[in-house]
């Protein structure tokens, strides 16, 4: 009988999340220092580039619905992170003052995780993962 380990180590999608879950611990870790979640500093990083940003555009960029996007909004507006304008139907997001001031302690944290997990994989290690998962999203993305 197969060890329960390798059954579930044999599975990609079981590997997928395992991975996951441990680069979301680190990085939870890693981004403490800016306030804010991973996934929030994100949405700011892509406000703070592209300056009123629809709610549609940061939802497809991060692969998320449109009410976690709406949800995320709201916190990062409690915050004063950002701010929201809305035209018609359509929501845009801007930058606030304190959200550009933030960007750089975002940018350490991000340096800070990469150089963390850098100790246990090679930069070429982790370019070459990047690569073969970003191959294979986009082929699990055409069903």
């Amino acid at each position: 009988m197969q060890d329960i380990n390798e059954l579930l180590c044999d599975c990609l999608y079981f590997t997928a999340n395992k991975l996951s879950r441990i680069m979301g611990k680190i990085a939870e870790e890693e981004f403490k220092i800016t306030g804010i979640s991973p996934t929030y500093a994100f949405l700011v990083t892509i406000v703070n580039k592209k300056e009123g940003a629809s709610q549609k555009e940061i939802g497809e960029a991060l692969h998320m619905t449109p009410s976690t996007i709406t949800r995320f909004i709201d916190k990062l507006e409690s915050k004063d992170l950002v701010k929201r304008k809305i035209d018609g139907k359509n929501s845009y997001i801007y930058s606030t003052e304190k959200g550009r001031e933030v960007q750089t302690c975002i940018d350490k944290a991000w340096d800070n995780l990469y150089k963390r997990y850098s100790k246990k994989i090679s930069c070429e290690e982790g370019n070459k993962i990047i690569t073969e998962l970003n191959e294979i999203i986009k082929r699990l993305e055409k069903e």
